[in-house]
């Protein structure tokens, strides 16, 4: 009946090590932790007398139309939770009807992503061979993705402690397709006090990205460019002068640096840096249509799902994966018509009550590079 019985059935499924490697944090989990109460601090200050007899949750996300302002997250070793993998997700996303981001770490190849029906994004983390990176973004224009995703927040994979403590290592048929030939064995060797997981990425991210990659890339393809793990407004601002047509407000779901902000306290101060021609999408923490609404009035534009598809997909395969997309449709149009909202445009317009948004500092924005 909600996302949280979906994860509990997912969970009771799924190996211990690998239920941790989805539901984990970094560090002590405290920004994990944050976020989800963060959102809840969020109240809404809903309107009467409005006609919602034609509530509608329609919207448009990187110019093209969606039934709901949602996209699936980028999300790793999708085979861990189910058998099908992304392939399964992807279409799940696509009878819903929402964009699906396509991880560099999956374990099908862009181009069968693709095939599955959804409209597609590709996700990339920027690599040591930089050559590699532009190859790969190539594969996604040639396969039909019709954007591209650079993670930002990952120099270095956050210090997971339950992979450590697990030992965590990726099963030998579980594989990172677009990373055959870069290492990709590192993450299935197993070692003592260490994710396997974290020595691969290590080996293959590049920890030099800078804002100059972020200018060849966007020089680099046509697709509208999305910058994701955003939380300072002078870096919103500054991706949007490199020519980034949105920013995700994201800290990784809590699962980089312990102790940043929780991503619903920096959206609004991100919404106010960067000019209405550049998209604010929202993740990390969303757990119900009510969140989905929380963010649209505290400046989104839409969101991105992460782990709740996980376990949809855990629990159900592409059935599972495709229920909670439709429960968090119901609950997102159930919210809207509550708060007197017609539209996912009169939602950006309702107040809010103890949201945690941290005031911008004097000076917000100068930045000394």
């Amino acid at each position: 009946m909600c996302l949280e019985d979906i994860e509990r059935i997912a969970a009771a499924k799924l190996p211990a090590a690998v239920r941790d490697f989805v539901a984990g944090g970094s560090g002590a989990e405290l920004t994990l932790a944050a976020n989800r109460a963060a959102l809840d601090r969020v109240h809404l200050l809903p309107r009467v007398l409005r006609d919602v007899s034609r509530c509608r949750s329609s919207t448009t996300l990187l110019g093209r139309a969606v039934p709901m302002p949602v996209a699936v997250a980028p999300m790793g070793y999708h085979q861990l939770v189910h058998p099908d993998g992304e392939i399964a997700a992807a279409k799940a996303a696509a009878q819903a009807g929402v964009p699906f981001a396509a991880a560099v770490l999956s374990n099908h190849p862009v181009e069968r992503i693709a095939a599955a029906g959804a409209e597609t994004w590709f996700q990339l983390y920027w690599l040591r061979d930089a050559e590699a990176s532009l190859q790969l973004v190539r594969r996604a224009e040639e396969a039909g993705c019709t954007a591209i995703v650079l993670t930002v927040d990952v120099p270095w994979m956050g210090h997971r402690l339950r992979d450590v403590r697990n030992q965590f290592v990726l099963p030998p048929d579980v594989t990172a397709a677009h990373l055959a030939s870069h290492g990709g064995t590192a993450a299935h060797r197993p070692g003592a006090g260490r994710s396997a997981l974290a020595v691969h990425t290590g080996e293959v991210f590049s920890p030099a990205v800078s804002w100059a990659e972020l200018e060849r890339l966007r020089a680099f393809t046509r697709l509208p460019l999305v910058v994701k793990g955003v939380l300072d407004p002078a870096d919103a601002r500054r991706a949007e002068e490199c020519g980034a047509d949105a920013v995700v407000v994201s800290n990784h779901g809590g699962r980089q640096l312990d102790g940043a902000v929780p991503s619903i306290g920096a959206l609004e101060p991100v919404r106010r840096a960067v000019g209405p021609g550049c998209q604010v999408l929202f993740d990390s923490g969303i757990r119900s249509g009510l969140d989905i609404l929380r963010a649209l009035a505290l400046g989104a534009d839409g969101v991105l799902v992460g782990r709740p598809v996980l376990w949809g997909l855990a629990a159900g395969g592409a059935a599972g994966a495709e229920h909670v997309l439709r429960l968090l449709a119901t609950e997102l149009h159930t919210a809207l018509g509550l708060a007197g909202c017609a539209s996912v445009t009169d939602a950006a317009r309702l107040g809010t009550v103890g949201h945690p948004a941290w005031p911008a500092p004097a000076g917000e924005g100068d930045d000394q590079r």
